[in-house]
């Protein structure tokens, strides 16, 4: 029989700050169950409800429901124990720390002298309790969303071409590093030393671009390359060109992105006579899909960057000398994520719920 109690009243600004512990991933596991059983007990669900939602038992819920209601966000804390008594809430650092700081501020968010300066405490104390609970107000990471409505598609479409290639077809990754910069030092890089990491000036003078394109195959790791001085449809062409060459009489699948100049009429009239060759696009917005993009993170990281080039010249030889030295050494990258897990993690959504 489900315990029924009528709806919690919450206290001014206690919704907005339980909320914002539900969506920091970085909130404790009991705290964030202790604000859902709250905001799901203001919403006016019956104990046994929430107890079955949160995965708790109903004297549980009765608990933390009495707590609130006896002392406010403070209460959710844990009850003292034997030893020094704690001289600062732990649970109103953290949810006034996962709540957006006041506009008169003018902060986009907090940091530890602000926030103790608005509760009442030493940045010190606001830092530790930070430490102790792993949440970092000063970081933050990106992310991107796909509005291509070929999304699912296109990505089932690459990965199984990752996962599980044609019979006898060869499956290359292309892609354009493009304004690759000659840069010369304005002094010699000084040599690794015991104790000392390789130095270099911070300036530089520029002495022209390039632009790489390459073709991973994807079961052998070799690559492909040309340099080009522009990257239009024309060296597109001329490249596709080159790598269809580079793998004759079998059937060819080509994995790139949406870019205007890989779907330009020419291409697409070249590729209408040549069906041996099959393009896969990527969604948009969705460069990490390109594995060719792994390759371009490892020679931009163990050639290009810490060289010093005293022209063009000099640039795409060096390229060229990683990619031969590569293609002695390569190993294929292996894909491990399939298409329903990409698209499943993708579609994930928030709840009151939140599994930590």
């Amino acid at each position: 029989m489900s315990m029924i109690a009528p709806p919690l009243v919450l206290k001014a600004g206690d919704r907005e700050r339980l909320e914002a512990v539900l969506r920091a991933s970085t909130a404790p596991v009991s705290l964030v169950r202790r604000a859902t059983i709250v905001l799901l007990a203001a919403e006016g669900h019956a104990n046994a409800e929430i107890a079955r939602r949160v995965g708790v038992s109903g004297p549980t819920v009765l608990t933390w429901r009495t707590r609130y209601r006896t002392g406010g966000l403070t209460a959710l804390g844990d009850l003292p124990r034997s030893g020094r008594p704690a001289t600062h809430d732990e649970v109103t650092v953290l949810a006034a720390t996962l709540a957006p700081p006041p506009e008169r501020l003018g902060v986009t968010h907090w940091s530890s002298r602000l926030l103790g300066a608005e509760l009442g405490m030493s940045f010190a104390t606001v830092a530790r309790i930070w430490r102790r609970w792993n949440v970092q107000p000063w970081r933050i990471e990106t992310f991107k969303f796909s509005t291509d409505p070929e999304l699912e598609a296109k990505i089932r479409d690459v990965v199984g071409l990752y996962l599980n290639p044609p019979d006898n077809a060869v499956v290359v990754s292309i892609d354009e590093k493009s304004q690759i910069q000659a840069l010369d030092r304005t002094a010699p890089i000084l040599p690794l030393r015991p104790g000392i990491p390789a130095q270099q000036t911070h300036d530089y003078k520029r002495n022209g671009t390039t632009t790489l394109f390459a073709a991973l195959q994807v079961a052998t790791g070799e690559v492909t390359d040309r340099c080009y001085t522009r990257h239009t449809h024309a060296e597109f062409l001329d490249f596709l060109k080159l790598v269809a060459k580079t793998h004759p009489r079998v059937q060819l699948h080509v994995v790139c992105d949406n870019y205007a100049t890989h779907k330009h009429p020419k291409v697409k009239a070249w590729l209408a006579k040549n069906p041996r060759v099959q393009m896969h696009f990527t969604p948009t917005s969705s460069s990490w899909l390109n594995m060719v993009e792994i390759f371009f993170g490892i020679i931009t990281r163990q050639a290009i960057r810490r060289g010093t080039f005293t022209s063009v010249k000099d640039l795409i030889g060096a390229i060229e000398a990683f990619i031969d030295g590569w293609n002695e050494r390569c190993q294929p990258f292996t894909w491990v994520k399939t298409a329903d897990e990409i698209i499943g993690k993708m579609n994930r959504k928030r709840t009151y719920v939140t599994r930590h």
